[in-house]
Parts: structure tokens; sequence; C-alpha cells
């Protein structure tokens, strides 16, 4: 388990969670921190640092990995140096050269890449203990290698094999090991290995609950140069690989991200962000960054038969945090229902005389931040062009449901939304059916 119990100090947990207090609500933080707090040292986070952020962005960074020590977690970072090599390579008079984007590295190169390496690796362990925090350098011994082709390469390395040893060592006492991305032949060669290949063998062998890439951009972006918030690989790859906009190295980036959760159990994420904003990516549910997961398949039926009845109920109870009427499923006449293949999410839809109604949206306490109730709610969306629903004031999805609607009407009890509505009288009809339409929560006693 970790090696630090000030995850678990009731004093250090309040303090954790008021510094936290502007990102989120306590309820969240806590949520994270205990399921953190659950998972082996080894299995919390890899955390993948670039070049560029130890080159522009070092303190955000110390600062980020050193908070995560203090609220008792400690996770593995493996760096890459690639900007520092190209200028120090440069300085040297050797060009650059690159084949299918992987660095051709001769012995002359290698000395300089190593001693690069070796420079970038203890800048960073350097600094985060110069802010108290506990870090080793690791530059060897990690990652056994062979010629990736020597010919076409030169000394450019492929993992076989990944050497725990030092990482766990590292972890049992209390410290942030800190890899740099060099391999090693069998008979001693020290080999240049691309970091990004190199930590996702580290990641296949570890299992992490979390692998976080560290960037300048904060994130993937969409069409319009904004940070896309998540991705559900199993609802929306096919889709986003087919837009205009995912192209080159973001395509690539893609791939590989889903290559490397395939790999992983279903609850492990890839999160990109920025160094300063990694702890609200972590600890709460709306997140600072792109968050992506292999996600659930949504399974969809306009019967109730086509589900566990049993399951949903409880997903339902327990998502709203009060009992639905004994009779629910005998007396609602289902219209679609979108529900998650682990019943974690659902979105429940009913015709009326009025249209199409949003009866439930449903989304359990340990998916949320996942992005799997907004992937569940695409899926329905899609389908449906016009809806109207209603929220009860102070509901906290509520912001989202403003975000995705037309239009709300505020009543004594409720907030009424509405999409793909414009005639008055239909949006007024709505209106009518959620003044009247009797809830099927009952209020918690």
């Amino acid at each position: 388990m970790l090696t630090t119990n000030a995850i678990h100090d009731p004093q250090t947990r309040q303090t954790i969670v008021r510094l936290l207090s502007s990102m989120g609500s306590a309820k969240e933080i806590n949520q994270y921190l205990k399921r953190f707090s659950q998972l082996d040292a080894a299995r919390f986070a890899i955390v993948k640092v670039g070049g560029a952020v130890l080159r522009d962005d070092l303190d955000a960074l110390v600062s980020s990995l050193a908070f995560l020590q203090d609220v008792g977690l400690t996770p593995i970072v493996i760096h890459g140096a690639g900007p520092q090599l190209d200028a120090e390579l440069s300085a040297a008079g050797i060009v650059k050269q690159t084949i299918e984007g992987l660095r051709v590295t001769s012995p002359e190169a290698l000395a300089i890449v190593r001693r690069v390496f070796h420079a970038q690796n203890l800048k960073l362990v350097e600094a985060l203990q110069a802010s108290d925090a506990r870090a080793t350098s690791i530059v060897s011994g990690v990652f056994e290698a062979d010629y990736l082709d020597r010919e076409r390469f030169g000394l450019v390395g492929e993992v076989k094999r990944v050497d725990l040893a030092p990482i766990q060592a590292s972890l049992q006492a209390g410290s942030i090991p800190v890899i740099a991305s060099l391999g090693e032949t069998v008979g001693g060669q020290i080999l240049n290995v691309n970091a990004d290949f190199a930590a996702n063998e580290l990641v296949q062998v570890l299992q992490p609950y979390k692998i976080v890439f560290l960037t300048g951009t904060g994130g993937l972006l969409d069409a319009d140069g904004k940070v896309i918030d998540s991705i559900n690989l199993s609802t929306e790859y096919d889709h986003l690989m087919q837009q205009p906009w995912i192209e080159g190295g973001m395509r690539v980036k893609i791939e590989q991200i889903k290559d490397l959760l395939d790999g992983l159990p279903l609850a492990s994420s890839v999160s990109i962000t920025r160094p300063a904003e990694l702890a609200k990516e972590l600890f709460t549910h709306k997140g600072s960054g792109t968050l992506v997961r292999r996600g659930e398949r949504v399974m969809e039926a306009d019967s109730w038969d086509a589900f566990d009845l049993p399951r949903l109920r409880g997903l339902i109870e327990s998502a709203f945090g009060r009992k639905l009427l004994p009779d629910y499923f005998e007396t609602t006449k289902l219209h679609h229902a979108y529900v998650s293949e682990n019943y974690r999410a659902a979105v429940i839809l009913t015709r009326e005389d009025a249209g199409i109604y949003l009866d439930k949206f449903a989304v359990l306490d340990d998916a949320q931040g996942e992005g799997l109730g907004r992937a569940v709610w695409q899926v329905m969306r899609d389908a449906n062009p016009r809806l109207f629903w209603r929220s009860r004031h102070g509901n906290p999805v509520n912001p989202f449901y403003y975000a995705e609607s037309d239009g709300c009407i505020k009543q004594e009890k409720w907030k009424v939304f509405w999409y793909g509505l414009s005639a008055m009288d239909e949006i007024a009809r709505c209106i009518a059916y959620c003044a009247s339409h009797a809830a099927t929560l009952k209020d918690a006693a």
C-alpha cells in the first residue's frame, strides 16, 4: 500500500480539501483521495514529462509533484529531453536526422544523449528536493533493450524487459522515482530509447490507474483550438478519427493512447494536462485538460425487457440518493433507454403528449469525472434532436443542462429545460407537463 499515512490523517486531509476547495466540491475531492489511497503505490500514476516542460515550466511541475507527495501519493515520473538534445547536438555540429519520427543516434551523438539526459534528470530531482520533496534519480537499470535496427537507427534501443527493482526501492522509501529513458543491452551498451515508447512499456508492466502526459498545450485541441475535456473511446473513437482536423501528430497520439488503454484495466485512464493543472485534473470531476478512457459500450433499447432492471434500479437510486417508486418500471412507458454496459450511467426517455421527455439521467459517483455520463448523453442526443426535461433547483448537474439546452424556465420546484423546440405552444405544453408530472423518486426520509 501507500508508503505514507498523510492521506489517512484527518487533519492533513482537511487541509488538503481546503487547499483544493477552489477547484471543486469537498465531496468529489474526498472521493478521489479515497480512491487513490486504496491503490498500491506503484499503481497510482505514471507521469510522462516532455523536455519542453522541463525547460519552460519546471516550477509548476515541481510544485504539482511535491503536492502529490504531500497528500500521500507517489507518482512515477519518466521524462524526455528532446529540445535540450536538439540544442546540444546542434552546438556540437551534429545534424539532426530522424527516420519514422525516431532520432538516428551515432556513437558521437550518444555521448551527448547520455550527458543531456543525466543533466535533465538531476535538474528535476534537485528542484524537487529543494522543495522538500523526496525524489530519486534513476538513469539506468530499468529498461533492458536491444538494437531497434542498428543499420538504420544506430544506437537506438527497443525495450525488451522492464526491471522494477529501482522503482520499487524508491517507492518503498516514499521517494518519487524520476526515470530517464535510456536503455541498456544485456552486454551493457547504453541505447537511446524514445521516451514515449519507454513510458508505454512501463505502463504495460505496472498497469497504473492513471497515465498523465504533461504538455504545454494542456490537452488535445479540437477544430477551434479548444481543449477537448474528455474522450470515451468506446463510443467516440471512430467518429473522432473521421474528423478532418484530426491529423498528423494528434492522430498518432490518439491511436497510441487507444493502443495503451486497450492493454490496461477498464478503470485506467490517460490525462493530458499542464503541470500547473495536475491537481485539478486528478482531484475534480471537471478536471483540466483531456481525459481519455477506454470507456464502456452504450446499450440502447425501447423495451425494459432488454435491461437488468434490478441493476438499473440500483444505478438510479444510488445516483439520486433516493428510492424509486416500487412500480416505476411497470408504470413508466419507456420510449428509449441508453445504459452503459456496466450499469454506471443511464439516460431514460419517455414519450409524452408534449413530446420526448428525459425522465432520468443517472451517473454513479465513481463514474463522475470519467466523461462516461457525457458519452451516454451524446449517444442519446445524436438520436434525439428534440427533448425536454426538468431538474430540481440546486441540482449540481444544472450547469451541464444549461450548456446543453436551448432554453430554461424556472418553476417553483423545478427548472424546465429543452432543446430543438422553437414553437411557443410546444414549449408551453412541455412546461405544463413538467409542472403537473408526479415525482417518481421518493424524497429522502
